[in-house]
């Protein structure tokens, strides 16, 4: 069964930036389509972004457009996301989901991680 980890989140002012990793254990990561979401408290988990297997195609929901960057290294299992020009409401709880693209587009994953916190102060 394939386990996500995700790291990197942190306590950043806003403006500044964070690098989320996700590393995905067995064989099967280049074989399926990675995304980032997120959930704020008390809201519901949202989609961020989707990379395809090979990276190939990529899609971001529009509130990140310009600032975050999905990227993956197939040789490490691992997806990034690069976050950049953060905001206070870019706090949320991120986490890193596994599927087909157009599962992870429509907002879910058959497979997830436990999360990282990032924290954005104003």
């Amino acid at each position: 069964q394939v386990q996500l980890v995700e790291s990197g989140g942190g306590l950043v002012q806003a403006g500044g930036s964070l690098r989320l990793s996700c590393a995905a254990s067995g064989r099967t990561f280049g074989r399926n389509a990675m995304g980032w979401f997120r959930q704020a408290p008390g809201k519901e988990r949202d989609f961020v972004a989707a990379i395809s297997r090979n990276g190939g195609s990529i899609y971001y929901v529009d509130s990140v457009k310009g600032r975050f960057t999905i990227s993956r290294d197939n040789a490490k299992n691992t997806v990034y996301l690069q976050m950049n020009s953060l905001k206070p409401e870019d706090t949320a709880v991120y986490y890193c989901g596994q599927d087909q693209y157009s599962t992870l587009v429509a907002g879910t994953a058959r497979t997830w991680g436990q999360g990282t916190q990032v924290t954005v102060s104003s």
